[in-house]
């Protein structure tokens, strides 16, 4: 990280020489300041995150989320507030959350000790791992507190594990248990080393400023004599010159030399005014003034006063910073006098000795890992590519206007033919697709390197470092910077609790201790998932957790926050009862974690998603921090694609409850996130929706008369219309759904003789039968919603749910949607009440022919007015048509 000289900082300028008052001191431990503006107060349904659940429950009126700003700096801090808000009165959760703040004052004391702030704690990833160093060098750092010796091994040094290693005046080794290991680079044969310590090298420019003919002492000499006044800087030949100097001052030549010869010493004021009375008054002198000024403040060491002359003096000087560039060589200087410490894309591991012995491991920093050719053990390539190579950004990141349509993708299985894709064929392939789709957001899965590709991305071994199975670390930002110059934002699922077990590529037992980055014991592993569970409650592990990487990603959905959560992981039975969010089960320092992880995104890019998955629904998700949430901005009600699960599976379509299915969409739903499904559905052993309908690929696509074509594309068409009219302002779709993909995921394992016929996209049927029918519709409600925001104001006002008819209305702002579920019966002349009265005009039908529909309705029913007959308590009505199993949008006309 780049230091910067003392001599460019400023002092303040100081106070008014009057008296003041003194100040308070300061109450609050945190040192942390929170941003003005909270996205959201939300938290949401109860569900059972083992599968205990009924699928149908809706979240409970107090786990309501609603927008709202942040709260300023200067606002109260009510760590029960959203308790009083939505009417909760449980004591014993309210002193839990007491409890619970006052921890998080605790912890944010503690990183405020060791990191200063939020943006130093997100800012590992520039101080760990290897870094190249200004003064030809590489700097490495490591923690691991259990080991007793550090060095890095790897190609460039013939994997010795003694040449490059952390020693005595190299910083080595803090209390901590951070090692530190510098790389010096060599001298080529005949070159003489730097004269000076501080000579410094620009590795990324070609020219040289410091090789025009001006040698380093003439340079030092321009400086002193341009900036430093006469007398004001000094040489040294000891560091005890100045106190030596001073000693003689305070005692003469022949002082005291013991403290029985000392004596009495007078206070320091009497000492300061005879020191005063022996100095000559010079108005002229052009030293600075350092006379003391007490103005009756309390001391403040970044606001020393002194006086006005002496501080405007120093403010009109220019510091001889263009004298200091000079000094800076280029990149053609250092190569010509050294040959890198460690070259781009050198293999290298780092070495601890512990008390069991020697051990290699990828560094937890690594931010490139590839898979050792023997396939014994994986190593971190040094990724440090030259100028003319390295990737350079050109595209701003793109802001989310009105709804989040949210596309969830692998880049593993993006691609058609039966291999792994490449973030490469991703970019140029999928992203036109995801932007011609009219969505307006990313979320990648399986981003983060990890051990099996049959794990689908959910056993990580290296957190900072993107799955070389995909591509190289720029490739990845090629992929980032081109969404955002197509407008997509880009997020990424990150996954706390799929830490892999596996102790030569992972974090497991990483410097031979069983208490570094995990729990030790039965806590520290997952029981169901065979990974590991992170250590919430030390520094050290937050300081690894808590970062934004330099890909410049837009926001995270935290997956699986149950795990985390619940010392059982989130594989209990869930009633519902408030008790169970606060009893001997709940980690108290996950949530710790994750509201400051919250607060520390939100606070240095307050553009930036996060979004909570959670099957427990947690009081509390999306309030602000502020008021004793977590500072979610949305949260994922999984509920939802359960209930539809559900019902495809076992309920008959005759017997579908129109008022269950609206209990579970409707019930506070504000930023709720929702989807039909996701990859849980295609991955996770199940069948996809398409493939459940279409009874594995039974339906010829070549006619669209054909009842199971059209059961197929009406029922997926009006399931996925009612799930993204009822969001709360987010929508997600999982890769393939958008056209209905006939065929689940299965990687490539054992189990099919690691085969990727089913890992893959079959992109050809976009073009074909029902699956153009379907993605016609899913592109028409994705572009719809781009232009009237059908989902980004106001929550559904259902106005009719009957579930003999198997008709649901409900308005939206100025929009009216009308369902009929059922598969048999068409409507002449139905009524559906709505409260405004005028002109409806039709903006979506799913019952048009390009939808796989039957074409039922005639242009002259594109438009109705209303009559001011009374149904279902509302003022005005319409008569509609609605043929069996189809949907309707209407607009109310100005």
């Amino acid at each position: 990280m780049d230091s910067c000289a003392l001599f460019l900082s400023t002092p303040r300028p100081p106070p008014p020489l009057v008296p003041a008052h003194r100040r308070r001191p300061l109450t609050s431990r945190s040192g942390l300041r929170r941003r003005e503006g909270c996205p959201c107060s939300c938290a949401s349904s109860s569900s059972s995150s083992g599968r205990a659940g009924s699928q149908d429950r809706p979240p409970r009126p107090w786990q309501q989320k609603q927008r709202t700003q942040r709260p300023g700096r200067g606002e109260a801090i009510d760590p029960v507030g959203f308790l009083a808000k939505h009417g909760i009165s449980d004591r014993a959760f309210a002193q839990f959350l007491r409890d619970r703040y006052k921890a998080l004052k605790d912890r944010r004391w503690e990183l405020h000790s060791r990191l200063i702030d939020l943006k130093e704690a997100s800012s590992g990833f520039e101080l760990m791992g290897m870094h190249r160093h200004r003064q030809h060098r590489v700097d490495f750092m490591e923690w691991a507190p259990g080991a007793r010796y550090c060095s890095v091994v790897g190609d460039f040094n013939q994997w010795s594990t003694t040449e490059n290693c952390a020693r005595e005046g190299h910083l080595g080794h803090d209390d901590f248990g951070y090692w530190t290991i510098i790389l010096e680079d060599k001298l080529r044969e005949g070159q003489e080393p730097d004269e000076y310590y501080f000579q410094e090298y620009n590795y990324t420019d070609d020219y040289d400023k410091g090789d025009n003919g001006v040698d380093v002492e003439e340079l030092i000499h321009r400086m002193n004599e341009e900036y430093w006044e006469p007398g004001e800087i000094k040489s040294q030949k000891s560091r005890l010159e100045v106190v030596a100097k001073l000693y003689e001052q305070m005692f003469g030549p022949n002082g005291p030399q013991t403290e029985e010869e000392l004596g009495d010493i007078p206070d320091a004021e009497t000492r300061y005014n005879e020191w005063k009375a022996l100095q000559k008054d010079d108005s002229a002198s052009s030293l600075p003034c350092y006379d003391i000024i007490d103005n009756g403040q309390e001391f403040d060491i970044f606001n020393v006063a002194t006086d006005r002359v002496s501080f405007e003096k120093f403010q009109g000087k220019s510091p001889p910073l263009a004298y200091w560039v000079e000094m800076r060589k280029g990149r053609k200087a250092w190569l010509e006098k050294y040959v890198p410490a460690i070259s781009h894309k050198d293999k290298y591991r780092v070495y601890f000795n512990t008390p069991d012995g020697g051990l290699e491991r990828i560094p937890a920093w690594a931010t490139y890992v590839l898979p050792d050719a023997e396939g014994k053990q994986s190593y971190a390539v040094h990724w440090d590519p030259p100028p003319e190579e390295i990737y350079k950004w050109r595209f701003e990141r793109p802001k989310v206007k009105g709804s989040l349509r949210i596309y969830e993708c692998h880049v593993g299985i993006s691609g058609s033919e039966q291999k792994i894709s490449s973030f490469q064929e991703f970019t140029s392939n999928v992203l036109p697709h995801i932007k011609d789709a009219g969505y307006n957001a990313i979320q990648l899965i399986g981003i983060v390197e990890h051990k099996d590709y049959s794990s689908v991305g959910y056993k990580v071994t290296n957190y900072f470092s993107v799955s070389s199975r995909f591509g190289s670390p720029d490739d990845f930002k090629k992929l980032v910077d081109e969404a955002h110059g197509l407008g997509l934002v880009v997020l990424l699922d990150i996954v706390h609790s799929y830490a892999s077990a596996d102790e030569l590529v992972g974090l497991s037992l990483f410097d031979g201790s069983n208490d570094c980055y995990f729990h030790s014991g039965k806590r520290g592993h997952h029981k169901y998932w065979g990974t590991r569970m992170f250590k919430y409650d030390d520094i050290d592990v937050l300081h690894f957790l808590l970062w934004v990487t330099e890909y410049r990603v837009d926001g995270f959905q935290f997956h699986s926050l149950p795990s985390m959560l619940y010392t059982h992981n989130g594989f209990s039975t869930f009633t519902g009862a408030t008790e169970e969010y606060y009893n001997q089960y709940v980690d108290e320092d996950a949530l710790i974690y994750l509201i400051i992880a919250n607060e520390m995104l939100h606070e240095l890019h307050p553009d930036i998603i996060t979004i909570a998955e959670d099957a427990t629904f947690y009081p509390g998700l999306c309030e602000p921090t502020t008021q004793g949430g977590l500072g979610f901005d949305y949260w994922v009600n999984l509920s939802i694609p359960e209930m539809w699960l559900w019902h495809l599976e076992n309920v008959p379509e005759q017997e579908w409850s129109m008022n269950k299915i609206m209990r579970v969409l409707v019930n506070n739903n504000s930023n709720m996130l929702s989807y039909v499904e996701n990859h849980n559905q295609s991955i996770s052993g199940r069948k996809s929706f398409a493939e459940i309908i279409l009874y594995e690929g039974k339906c010829s696509n070549s006619s669209v008369d054909n009842d199971l074509i059209f059961r197929a594309s009406s029922l997926l068409n009006i399931i996925k219309l009612i799930t993204f009219t009822t969001s709360g302002g987010a929508y997600l779709n999982f890769i393939g759904n958008e056209f209905a993909h006939p065929k689940r995921i299965e990687f490539p394992m054992s189990s099919n003789d690691y085969s990727f016929c089913l890992a893959n996209r079959q992109w050809e049927l976009l073009d074909k039968g029902v699956h153009k029918h379907i993605f016609n519709f899913d592109k028409d409600i994705m572009s719809l919603d781009g232009k009237e925001r059908l989902i980004s104001g106001g929550s559904p006002i259902v106005h009719h749910c009957d579930d003999t008819s198997m008709i649901i209305s409900f308005t939206r702002g100025p929009f009216l949607f009308v369902f009929n579920f059922n598969p048999d019966a068409s409507y002449q002349l139905y009524s559906v009440g709505v409260d405004e009265a005028g002109e409806y005009q039709l903006i979506l039908n799913t019952d048009e022919t390009k939808y796989g529909g039957r074409g039922e309705l005639t242009s002259n029913q594109y438009m109705k007015r209303t009559s001011d007959n009374r149904v279902g308590g509302c003022r005005n009505s319409l008569e509609l048509t609605l043929p069996s199993r189809s949907a309707q949008g209407k607009r109310t006309l100005p």
